[in-house]
């Protein structure tokens, strides 16, 4: 077996899983918000005086790594998006998902990448209206949850989980807690707690240099963090072994708060579909994983899966 090759591909019985399991939980939307027109984000609200027009606009990218990684990253892109808007844009390095979702609750976030499993509470309690994901130039998008392990843990599949010390990202991360736990208990018969002792390493890559480094004895990760980590020789193919591989799940989604004004809001998307990745930083930090574009997404289709995934776990939001 080479360090990583996927000895389980159980995409198939994931899609089982959740089919059988939707009637479990409801996707809502907060009351404050509405959604007139059905497509399970809030609507821009028609009331002027609701609508906010600010004069610097911020960014943040879903902290998956070290933020500071990405601040040079998305330069290119952010001179792109403040010569769209006629706005200054800063870049916001938030160092955990929940501090994403209070600051775009709090007004202080405008528009941001959220990650895969975030994007349903960020819909939900902060008004998020997610209309672009990254893809490959013939429109495939995507990533897939892998368990690895270390090569002197003994785990050579699922079942030698047990016992064993695993690592989640956070709770509202899709490949690093929410799919794996699902599967985990339904098709392994694996309880978190029970027959494993879980961590939470905060984020992938903690997670993924924790079984590196061997603090940990596994972990659930999303594989494309992974790749780009290997891109830059932070960890070794021989460091690492995948005892699992999902199905695809959609990637990031970039949206804005949904009380920018109509006319702002347009000139955002505008900005992400018309941006040069030719010899970007984004073209050099993403285009080994095959992404080369911003396309547009929909979250009522594009994230169908994800929802389900909660339905799964009987997930529901809070958000007060």
């Amino acid at each position: 077996m080479t360090a990583l090759s996927s000895v389980l591909i159980r995409g198939a019985a994931l899609a089982a899983l959740l089919v059988a399991s939707t009637a479990q939980a409801e996707f809502r939307l907060d009351p404050r918000f509405t959604d007139a027109d059905g497509d399970m984000v809030a609507d821009i609200p028609t009331d002027e005086s609701q609508l906010v027009d600010p004069d610097t606009l911020i960014f943040a990218y879903t902290p998956v790594e070290d933020p500071a990684i990405y601040a040079d990253v998305w330069d290119g892109f952010i001179e792109h998006l403040s010569e769209a808007t006629g706005k200054p844009v800063q870049f916001f390095p938030v160092q955990s998902n929940a501090a994403q979702l209070e600051a775009m609750r709090a007004g202080r976030l405008h528009i941001a990448g959220v990650n895969t499993g975030g994007n349903p509470i960020a819909v939900a309690c902060a008004g998020f209206r997610p209309f672009a994901m990254m893809a490959a130039m013939d429109g495939s998008y995507g990533y897939e949850m892998e368990i690895i392990t270390h090569p002197d843990s003994g785990i050579t599949e699922v079942a030698d989980l047990a016992g064993k010390n695993v690592a989640f990202t956070s709770e509202t991360s899709n490949s690093g807690f929410k799919a794996p736990s699902a599967l985990l208990a339904s098709e392994f018969d694996l309880t978190a707690g029970e027959d494993f002792q879980t961590a939470f390493s905060g984020a992938h890559d903690n997670s993924i240099l924790g079984v590196a480094n061997k603090d940990y004895d596994a972990a659930a990760i999303a594989n494309s963090v992974m790749g780009r980590m290997m891109e830059r020789g932070v960890v070794s193919q021989d460091q690492i072994v995948s005892v699992y591989k999902s199905g695809t799940f959609p990637t990031t989604g970039y949206g804005v708060v949904y009380n920018l004004t109509p006319e702002l809001q347009q000139q955002i998307q505008d900005a992400f579909f018309s941006f040069d990745w030719e010899g970007s930083g984004l073209a050099e930090e993403f285009g080994s994983q095959g992404e080369e574009q911003f396309i547009p997404i929909s979250f009522q289709e594009h994230w169908a899966v994800i929802r389900d995934i909660d339905a799964a776990m009987n997930v529901s939001y809070d958000c007060q």
